[in-house]
């Protein structure tokens, strides 16, 4: 249906400008840190910098990808990304599938999503999952990286709500009178509807593993175990270069460009991942969040 009325109008015109406004606003740090990488040490540690490289290099660039250090923990982040997501989604969608039958079909099922809920409101705390993740001889390893969130209680009633809301109970009624058993109707049905939530989810579990730095912090004893969030808060919040290039090197380049570099090429991974998932964002969230 076509809208042409002067007042829709002037509202389809008022929210594009406000959009890209915003859009705008958002873009405007990324592209202030891009260009405080590829400035001189004198302009970013004058603030010269604004949205345009002063005195153009790329010192900070061959600094930072030359560097093992930062290469390690970056290539730990990627592990720790690829790895956890595909953990977190197994689990989710197994435990999705099941939750999202009927009562009369699985008994107990509302005794296990409020189980999930109440883990949404209240949890174990800091410490106790500290102990734990300790006492199962974890610390120091991927293995404390990903276990301790391989399940999301929001992301796990995404897809119930979805997998309820989304897939016909008579295409599945049909398919269990063919013969099809549940690993079949998992596998050729439910997953195949659900590549919207699938893709949503995948996108938040990517970001929240990408971005996390505190469990780094609390579970790696050794920095080079560190992930590269919590590498970068090492360098930008404790201001620890050591780890970056020699004490001669550092004297001659801005601390800054440095930092700016980094940010960048940490924040380039999503970035670039994200408009390939963006189509199926929106629809993922809207069908997902429909009540049951």
């Amino acid at each position: 249906m076509q809208y042409k009325t002067k007042g829709y109008k002037i509202f389809t015109v008022f929210n594009y400008t406000f959009l890209s406004i915003f859009a705008l606003l958002c873009m405007l740090p990324l592209i202030h840190i891009f260009a405080v990488s590829l400035s001189g040490s004198a302009a970013a540690s004058g603030n010269l910098v604004t949205l345009w490289p002063v005195d153009f290099t790329l010192d900070a660039y061959e600094k930072t990808i030359g560097n093992s250090n930062f290469l390690r923990s970056f290539g730990l982040s990627v592990v720790r990304v690829v790895l956890g997501t595909a953990i977190s989604m197994g689990v989710l969608l197994c435990a999705a599938y099941a939750l999202a039958k009927d009562d009369h079909e699985f008994k107990g099922r509302k005794i296990y999503m409020w189980f999930f809920v109440f883990t949404m409101l209240f949890n174990g705390g800091l410490v106790p999952t500290y102990i734990l993740v300790t006492n199962l001889g974890l610390t120091d390893t991927i293995w404390a990286l990903v276990l301790p969130t391989a399940i999301n209680a929001f992301n796990l009633i995404l897809l119930v709500n979805f997998f309820r809301t989304s897939v016909p109970k008579a295409l599945e009624e049909s398919a269990f009178l063919d013969g099809a058993g549940h690993f079949t109707i998992f596998l050729k049905i439910y997953l195949p509807i659900a590549v919207p939530a699938i893709a949503t989810v995948t996108l938040f579990t990517m970001v929240f593993h990408w971005n996390q730095w505190f469990d780094g912090m609390i579970y790696m004893t050794n920095e080079a175990n560190y992930p590269l969030q919590t590498f970068l808060q090492s360098i930008v919040v404790k201001k620890d270069l050591s780890n970056i290039a020699d004490p001669e090197t550092l004297r001659n380049m801005s601390q800054r460009t440095v930092e700016a570099a980094q940010i960048f090429i940490t924040a380039l991974p999503m970035l670039i991942v994200y408009p390939f998932l963006q189509k199926y964002f929106v629809k993922g969230i809207v069908l997902g969040a429909e009540k049951e």
